[in-house]
C-alpha cells in the first residue's frame, strides 16, 4: 500500500499488516495461536510466531481502507462472541495505530479449539 505525503511517498509491505494484526490477536486472552489448513490433508494445524502471518490474509480497498481476515485457535470453554468482539476491536486499533491505514471491517474465523 502507498501514500503521497508532502515529503514524498510511503510504501509498507503486506508483511507489517499481517504481522502486526497477527501479534495484537495472540495477545487477546483465550487464543491458543493463528491457524492455516493444510492443502494437502485439509487438516488445520497451529502455527509458530515465526509464520503467524499465514493465518492472516488482507484486502485492500480502493478508498486506501483495508480489510482483514483472521484464522484462529482459541483454548476450550471460552466465550467466543466477546473472544471475537475483543479481537477485532484490538486488531482495528492495532493495525490503525500503527500504519495510520483505516480498518474497514475485522473477520474472525475460528479454525479449531484446543482442548485441555
Amino acid at each position: 500500500m502507498k501514500f503521497e505525503t508532502l515529503n514524498g511517498q510511503i510504501s509498507i509491505s503486506n508483511e507489517v499488516f499481517t504481522s502486526v494484526a497477527g501479534a495484537a490477536a495472540i495477545n487477546c486472552f483465550g487464543v491458543k495461536g493463528m491457524a492455516v489448513r493444510s492443502k494437502t490433508d485439509g487438516l488445520v494445524h497451529l502455527l509458530r510466531r515465526e509464520s503467524m502471518s499465514k493465518g492472516v490474509k488482507l484486502t485492500y480497498h480502493e478508498d486506501s481502507s483495508l480489510s482483514i481476515e483472521l484464522h484462529i485457535i482459541v483454548d476450550n470453554g471460552v466465550n467466543l462472541t466477546a473472544l471475537c468482539s475483543s479481537i477485532m476491536n484490538e486488531v482495528r486499533y492495532k493495525v490503525a495505530q500503527a500504519t495510520g491505514v483505516t480498518v474497514r471491517n475485522v473477520d474472525v474465523c475460528v479454525d479449531s479449539m484446543l482442548l485441555g
